[in-house]
C-alpha cells in the first residue's frame, strides 16, 4: 500500500496540534494548514463569532467543507480543529490523503496550555479540569477510531513529538 500523502494531526485543544504543526513544518519541510484559520480566512471573522452568530452546526459544516478542499493536496501538515473528527464522514475524507495521528494530552496538560485563550468558545466559561477530562473521555472514543497514530505529548518538547511522529509515519506499511 502507498503512503499517504499528508500527516493530519488530530486531538483535543491543547493537545499541541497547532505547535506540532509548526515544527513539522520547520524541521521536514511540510507545507502548513489550520483547519480553523482557513476557515476563519475564508469566512472573514473569528471562530467564536460563527458560534456565537451561526451557531456550531454551522461551524461544523464549514469544517466539513474545509476537509473536502484538503483531498487533493500532497506534502502538508493539517492541524485539525478539536471537534473536527466527531463527523465520521471528516475522519473518512481526511484518511483518503492522511496518516492521521492522535495527539494527546492530560486534561491537566490540556487547561495549562489554554487557559488563556479567549478563542475556544467550547471552554469559554468552563476553564477547569473536570470540564476539560469530561469532554475529553466523551471524544476519546472518536479520536481513536480516527487514528492511524498515537503519540503523547505531556512533559515532550516540540522535536522530540515531531521526531516521534515522523518516525511512527516512516515505519507505517
Amino acid at each position: 500500500m502507498a503512503k499517504k500523502r499528508n500527516i493530519a494531526l488530530i486531538g483535543f485543544m491543547g493537545a499541541g496540534k497547532t505547535t506540532v504543526s509548526h515544527g513539522l513544518k520547520e524541521k521536514y519541510g511540510f507545507t502548513e494548514i489550520d483547519t480553523d484559520q482557513e476557515i476563519v480566512k475564508r469566512e472573514g471573522r473569528a471562530i467564536t463569532e460563527i458560534f456565537a452568530t451561526d451557531g456550531e452546526t454551522c461551524f461544523r459544516k464549514l469544517e466539513q467543507e474545509e476537509v473536502l478542499r484538503l483531498q487533493d493536496v500532497e506534502g502538508m501538515v493539517i492541524s485539525c480543529g478539536g471537534g473536527l473528527v466527531m463527523n465520521p464522514e471528516n475522519v473518512a475524507n481526511l484518511r483518503k490523503c492522511s496518516t492521521i495521528v492522535f495527539l494527546t494530552a492530560t486534561p491537566e496538560t490540556a487547561l495549562l496550555r489554554v487557559k488563556d485563550s479567549t478563542d475556544r468558545p467550547i471552554l469559554n466559561g468552563h476553564m477547569d479540569v473536570d470540564y476539560i477530562r469530561a469532554l475529553q473521555e466523551k471524544r476519546w472514543p472518536a479520536y481513536e477510531a480516527a487514528a492511524d497514530l498515537r503519540i503523547a505529548t505531556d512533559g515532550k518538547d516540540v522535536d522530540t513529538i515531531c521526531r516521534e511522529i515522523m518516525e511512527a509515519v516512516e515505519a507505517e506499511p
